[in-house]
């Protein structure tokens, strides 16, 4: 049994690009540990707790995974202005990125993890707490003794092609996700696209959005021939170092 650690910006990322991964790995066996980075809160807590994590552990339970970590983090949102940190916790995208990455450095200890799931150097479609992830999740993999790094991204060409189909604006793609080229592994998650939209569904207070109402509400043959497929960019360790360390932006 092999454990798989991923992190993620906020609740609901985990099933968008990877849900179908995560499912396989824990349907297969292996120790599945989500890591999010913010509560995607954008004020104080609630008294009750973050809503989205309370929707993040319904999807993971789904999903099949094991064990929810919470970096700490509030959400930075997403737009030209980065609010004020709320009175009780640090927007991720102020928080030093060598101290996340040491917050998700010890969860890869402790969880001795083999793989670490993170994001594309553009964030997948370029939301500032994603591209913090790419880095943050590459300073952790250059800490912590985790032998693999997989970014999860689109082969853009077949992004450009998705958007079209949801009549969306397929010309911004064109500085998201990565060339097919430089995709190192395709996954087959079909057997878990049932699961995947289930778990997209346990996100209640963002299916009203555009895009995940849309994917959620497909039928299931059409989101598993959309969504059957996952893909991933690997990192070879020498490419984490120093070179990570130079790349992290100081708060």
């Amino acid at each position: 049994m092999a454990t798989l650690v991923a992190f993620n910006a906020h609740p609901d990322d985990e099933c968008l690009l990877t849900g179908g991964t995560l499912a396989r790995a824990a349907g297969e066996g292996h120790r599945v540990v989500l890591v999010v980075a913010s509560d995607g809160c954008m004020d104080a807590v609630p008294e009750g707790g973050a809503p989205r994590l309370a929707e993040l552990r319904a999807a993971a339970g789904v999903l099949g995974a094991h064990r929810v970590v919470h970096l700490g983090y509030a959400d930075s949102g997403h737009g030209a202005d980065l609010y004020p940190d709320p009175p009780d916790r640090q927007r991720f995208l102020r928080a030093d990125p060598r101290e996340a990455a040491e917050r998700l450095a010890g969860v890869l200890r402790e969880e001795r993890a083999d793989l670490l799931l993170g994001y594309d150097r553009n964030g997948g479609y370029g939301h500032r707490d994603h591209v913090r992830v790419h880095q943050v999740a590459r300073l952790a993999f250059a800490r912590a003794p985790v032998p693999r790094l997989l970014e999860a991204t689109v082969p853009r060409e077949t992004a450009a092609r998705l958007a079209r189909l949801l009549r969306e604006d397929a010309s911004r793609l064109e500085s998201m996700f990565l060339p097919r080229a430089e995709i190192t592994h395709a996954i087959d998650v079909r057997r878990y696209a049932a699961r995947k939209q289930r778990a997209l569904a346990a996100h209640r207070s963002q299916t009203g959005g555009k895009l995940p109402g849309t994917l959620v509400g497909l039928p299931p043959r059409l989101f598993r021939a959309l969504l059957g497929r996952e893909w991933f960019h690997e990192v070879p360790r020498g490419a984490a170092g120093p070179a990570a360390e130079a790349a992290a932006p100081r708060p």
